[in-house]
């Protein structure tokens, strides 16, 4: 891609980050597009590498988390940026509290992390090609219900905020939209108007969504959308992070904030980022960075 060449730059300048934790910073870790799947799960994929993979994804996110577990200093906060498991077997509510499911899967794994995991929603978490047939609504309530977690919401840690933004309760995944429409994401005036009452109280924030905001519909009520935003507040935005695309790149400031997208543990273990935020600054250090292997599904093992 185009941006390999910016991202093996910054691959130089990660490599010097690897030092101790300065005093008073906190620890934060990222991942994304974990895909479960359980024994319901009937494949294949869309192609051989994404089948082979999908029947790893389970396996990858428990080594991942073994990982992260066992860093030092402590990862005190984690945060997913969506596709939690990998599509519905059934659109049937009750099945889904009759049967033990790749949701309740997903969630006991991620309850052996040490520090809090925070999920996100990603395209694979609805149902994004309308088979079996799961409503938008039904998804946030099976959300809610078994992972405790709404569409979308914030965090605030140590004087920071991550906000986890849902780009697919926007028009562009309306019931009477298009399939195809479902390629760009949106948030929803409702949600657009949320996420300006946090931005506009000046904290430090992470940003959390799933699709790259190369897929993001800029504007959704006139001059007002999610792009514009970004720019508004880029002064107290250290970085938004996204998935979806199962690589790793570096968009830079193209749109404001430094925009990373990440690789996926779906496909390597390794394909996670850690952070060490100073609440003092209002600053966040991406400690690891030097790990990423630009424009691919893959990292370097994290050294211990």
């Amino acid at each position: 891609m185009a941006f390999a060449a910016a991202g093996a730059a910054l691959l130089d300048r990660g490599a010097l980050a690897l030092t101790p934790a300065k005093p008073g910073t906190f620890r934060f870790a990222v991942i994304t597009d974990t895909h479960i799947i359980d024994d319901f799960y009937r494949g294949p994929e869309g192609s051989p590498e994404d089948t082979e993979t999908i029947f790893k994804a389970n396996a990858h996110l428990l080594q991942t988390r073994e990982t992260v577990n066992a860093i030092t200093p402590a990862v005190e906060q984690v945060f997913h940026a969506g596709d939690f498991f990998h599509n519905y077997p059934s659109a049937d509510y009750d099945f889904y509290f009759k049967n033990k499911t790749r949701i309740d899967i997903a969630y006991e794994m991620v309850q052996g992390f040490k520090a809090p995991v925070h999920i996100g929603f990603g395209n694979h978490d609805y149902d994004e090609h309308q088979t079996p047939g799961v409503s938008r609504e039904m998804s946030n309530r099976l959300f809610e219900t078994k992972l405790k977690t709404k569409p979308y919401y914030a965090v605030d840690y140590k004087g920071f905020r991550f906000l986890q933004l849902n780009n697919f309760l926007g028009e562009t995944w309306d019931p009477k939209t298009p399939v195809k429409m479902r390629q760009m994401g949106s948030l929803g005036e409702e949600q657009l108007n949320w996420a300006e009452a946090q931005l506009a109280e000046r904290k430090p924030t992470v940003i959390l969504i799933h699709y790259p905001l190369w897929l993001q519909q800029p504007t959704e009520v006139k001059d007002y959308g999610l792009h514009p935003m970004l720019r508004k507040y880029s002064d107290n935005i250290q970085m938004v992070i996204a998935g979806h695309w199962h690589k790793w790149v570096d968009f830079s400031r193209t749109y404001g904030p430094r925009h990373i997208v990440s690789a996926a543990t779906r496909y390597d273990p390794n394909a996670f980022m850690v952070f060490d935020a100073d609440p003092k600054a209002g600053t966040i250090e991406w400690i690891d960075m030097a790990r990423t292997q630009w424009s691919t599904h893959y990292s370097k093992p994290y050294k211990l």
